[in-house]
């Protein structure tokens, strides 16, 4: 599978000695709801990707701290969340900190 990541990026990377691959999304689109749709179909299919080539590792979906403060805590995205068990990183853009980390 060809994974075109434009702007975005997926990570790899180490969290505490647990292998990790981080889908970083920035939810700067005029709708939130065609950024979720998006960042929840690749998700998905990057995780079963995975879990098919490297079932050691977890994916997290990366999103900015202020898309998860307002979108994040609607019932639809809060449902899907817990649906389809995302494992979020909710980070500052400016500073481009961990805000929290979701599991």
């Amino acid at each position: 599978m060809y994974v075109d990541l434009a702007a975005e990026k997926i990570i790899a990377a180490e969290k505490e000695g647990e292998k990790i691959a981080v889908e970083v999304k920035s939810f700067s689109n005029d709708s939130p709801m065609y950024d979720f749709h998006l960042a929840l179909g690749q998700f998905l299919n990057y995780r079963l990707t995975l879990e098919k080539n490297e079932p050691d590792r977890v994916l997290y979906l990366a999103v900015p701290l202020d898309a998860y403060q307002s979108f994040f805590q609607r019932p639809l995205p809060k449902a899907a969340v817990q649906r389809h068990q995302l494992k979020l990183i909710v980070y500052r853009i400016k500073t481009e900190e961990i805000a929290k980390w979701i599991s």
